[in-house]
């Protein structure tokens, strides 16, 4: 996933107030009202369905797009629904608003796999925008194909195949909260190889080879917050200098990503079942990491399994 720098660095840069605007598009069904919702949350200006021809219009003048009381930061959503949208006439904006020195301007786009795409609009009963005559799979082949050169073109890509709501609200808090002075914001994810890996991973490790409580009886209900769990992982000969490397590793590599611009990362851990190896290396990891000092959020996918229909139709 490709990310810009903050929009406060770019102004410590060049000593010019810029305004934030985000540009949300993206597959129908994948969950761009839910995603505008968590932005407008996070205290942007929040617009939906903006046509085209008013883009330009919008920006031509400061008075259009700084409010009073604006954080200076305005989300719009486009899509297929949107009056006059076309993919070439979208890129042709966004060029013209690419080389403002008074706009950090950064594309988002939702991407989401075509059964779960299906499972929503079924569930749903809405009719697909591109459908037509075909049905819901037509209508979703056909739109990936005409909105695939803004997917290569977004600086943020986010596959809400496997996400709640609630995960999609916390990954854009994560990437676009207006904070300017924030450190780094770390997620991480426990999840079971069986179950597939989690999409939104930046860093992923897999902890199979450590000793499984599954096949110990006392030990097979239980997870890895258990402190009987976790006394049973760190007892393996491996586990000691694994997460001393890897916690060496995490914090060596964090600096460099800040620099980079990079203001969330996810980290996340694999073992088969979900629910002991990678929840009790998760837990422990974290904890590491908020010592320190770094903000960070522990979630455990696949403990209870989540109705994955959560994000919503749109």
């Amino acid at each position: 996933m490709k990310s810009h720098g903050s929009s406060s660095a770019s102004t410590a840069d060049q000593g010019v107030e810029k305004t934030r605007v985000l540009l949300v598009t993206g597959l129908s069904g994948a969950g761009k009202s839910t995603a505008l919702k968590a932005i407008e949350d996070l205290g942007y200006d929040a617009m939906d369905n903006l046509p085209l021809p008013l883009l330009r219009h919008l920006f031509e003048s400061p008075d259009n797009y700084r409010r009073a009381g604006s954080q200076g930061a305005i989300a719009i959503g486009l899509d297929t629904r949107t009056r006059a949208f076309d993919p070439q006439a979208f890129e042709q904006r966004l060029a013209e608003l690419d080389v403002r020195d008074d706009l950090d301007v950064q594309v988002i786009f939702l991407d989401c796999g075509d059964e779960m795409l299906r499972r929503r609009f079924t569930e749903t009963r809405r009719p697909h925008p591109m459908a037509g005559g075909g049905g819901v799979m037509a209508g979703v082949t056909a739109e990936r194909k005409l909105l695939d050169p803004l997917k290569q073109r977004a600086d943020h890509v986010f596959d809400t195949t496997d996400l709640t709501a609630h995960d999609l609200r916390r990954l854009l808090a994560g990437h676009f909260r207006l904070d300017a002075n924030r450190s780094m914001t770390i997620s991480v994810v426990s999840f079971s190889y069986r179950l597939g890996l989690p999409r939104e991973a930046d860093l992923l490790f897999d902890v199979r080879f450590l000793a499984n409580p599954h096949y110990v009886e006392s030990l097979s209900l239980l997870t890895g917050h258990d402190p009987d769990v976790g006394a049973f992982i760190a007892r393996d000969p491996a586990y000691g200098e694994f997460f001393d490397g890897l916690t060496k590793l995490i914090l060596t590599l964090l600096p460099h990503y800040q620099r980079e611009g990079k203001a969330y990362l996810t980290v996340a851990f694999g073992c088969t079942g979900g629910r002991h190896r990678s929840v009790f290396l998760a837990e422990q990891t974290a904890k590491v990491l908020s010592d320190a000092g770094y903000g960070v959020t522990v979630s455990h996918r696949d403990t209870d399994i989540h109705a994955n229909s959560a994000v919503g139709s749109r």
